[in-house]
């Protein structure tokens, strides 16, 4: 299916807005900017618009860039040499907060997290961390948690769990890199919706919004959205958990995300 270019680059500069105020606040220059533009346009160019299959040789990857040989041959070897982003320490610390509130070994028989012992027999939290951190050593798992408020050390040293999801602080540069892999999440899906050949099924994207709400109304639907939303994600996460299997070779990535949508409308102004 070909898209127009007009549209692309009006539905772009919408989806540029929020990243534009992200990029200002943390002091990156337009031209700081435009080099790791370039970047991303050479890594995607080269990893999937090869043919049938086979990796993009550098004369189509500086036609469909518009980007010279010489600067797309140093691109690549920019990002041959550059760490790839890891999510895995976020994960690891999401698997082990949803392990404590649905393992029955570490829950209660009202099916509420269990108090913990810092190690030893069951149910512990280093039996919690063997089961569900990877390699993540407990020790730095524990103070991970402890730092963003998601586990609590009571007086006699056990530990108590106070959320069910990982939230870097703001304060945190994980955070920052958090909020990234939400909007490559989000664009993945857009993309692949865009682009997906007749015969392929949709990914689910959705939205409910509605433009004449009163503001009066802004903290009745953040505790709508805290109920509901909570307990729905609680749910989704439920399934994932029933359906994980850490010993799949070709494991997918799989789940959903839901965000807050508000945009104030300019004030009236009367006629005179």
């Amino acid at each position: 299916m070909t898209i127009n270019k007009e549209n692309s680059l009006r539905a772009f500069r919408l989806l540029f807005r929020p990243i534009a105020r992200i990029l200002l606040r943390a002091g990156v220059t337009w031209r700081e900017l435009s080099g790791l533009c370039k970047l991303c346009y050479v890594e995607v160019a080269s990893e999937e618009f090869g043919i049938r299959g086979r990796p993009t040789n550098m004369s189509r990857v500086a036609i469909l860039t518009g980007i010279a040989r010489r600067e797309v041959k140093r691109l690549r070897d920019v990002a041959d040499n550059t760490e790839a982003v890891s999510f895995g320490h976020m994960d690891a610390a999401t698997r082990v907060l949803t392990g404590w509130y649905t393992d029955p070994d570490f829950t209660d028989a009202d099916e509420q997290p269990r108090r913990l012992a810092a190690a030893g027999n069951n149910p512990s939290f280093e039996t919690l961390c063997g089961r569900y951190a990877g390699d993540v050593p407990t020790s730095t798992m524990l103070k991970e948690l402890k730092h963003v408020g998601a586990v609590v050390a009571e007086p006699d040293g056990s530990l108590v769990v106070r959320m069910r999801y990982f939230m870097p602080t703001r304060t945190d540069p994980e955070l920052m890199l958090s909020s990234g892999s939400v909007l490559q999440d989000l664009g993945e899906t857009v993309a692949y919706n865009l682009h997906r050949g007749d015969d392929d099924p949709s990914r689910f994207e959705r939205r409910a919004s509605n433009t004449n709400i009163p503001r009066s109304a802004l903290r009745d639907f953040k505790q709508f959205l805290d109920d509901e939303g909570q307990a729905f994600l609680e749910r989704v996460d439920e399934w994932l958990s029933e359906h994980e299997d850490l010993e799949h070779e070709k494991p997918v990535r799989l789940g959903l995300g839901m965000y807050w949508i508000e945009e104030h409308k300019p004030e009236r102004t009367s006629s005179s």
